[in-house]
């Protein structure tokens, strides 16, 4: 096998762990709800796209979601070990979130925002008419 095949068949195989499950069942009920998601891999990872954008992404670990945000200081000042950007994403307004500690309600808040932050203004209308008062 060679390094390119390997390295697929480490990201298949830690897609098969219980611990990646269960973000990924948990991801995809948070964005379920949003209009137009659709999921698709990207580095043979589950990505999250909203009108053909990325906003959401597993990344090759299965371990730390790749997430857009305009507020990446925020957050990162906020916790630094559960939110923090490496070098190759200093140029870019996406952060990673380590999915082990990120409380549920961060990571939906999150998700909805970076959802929201791609979304187009009549998908974005859409949702807004289907929340409660109470949401």
């Amino acid at each position: 096998m060679n390094n390119r095949h390997e390295w697929r068949h480490d990201v298949y195989l830690k897609l098969q762990e219980t611990n990646t499950r269960v973000y990924l069942e948990f991801i995809r009920n948070a964005v379920q709800q949003l209009p137009g998601v659709t999921e698709k891999p990207c580095y043979s990872t589950p990505a999250f796209y909203v009108n053909k954008k990325i906003f959401s992404r597993l990344k090759e670990d299965c371990e730390t979601l790749v997430i857009q945000t305009n507020e990446r200081e925020k957050w990162i000042d906020t916790d630094p070990l559960t939110f923090f950007v490496t070098d190759h994403y200093l140029n870019f307004d996406y952060m990673l979130i380590a999915l082990k500690t990120v409380s549920p309600e961060d990571l939906t808040h999150l998700l909805i925002t970076a959802w929201y932050n791609r979304a187009p203004a009549k998908l974005q209308k859409e949702y807004e008419g289907s929340q409660s008062p109470f949401d």
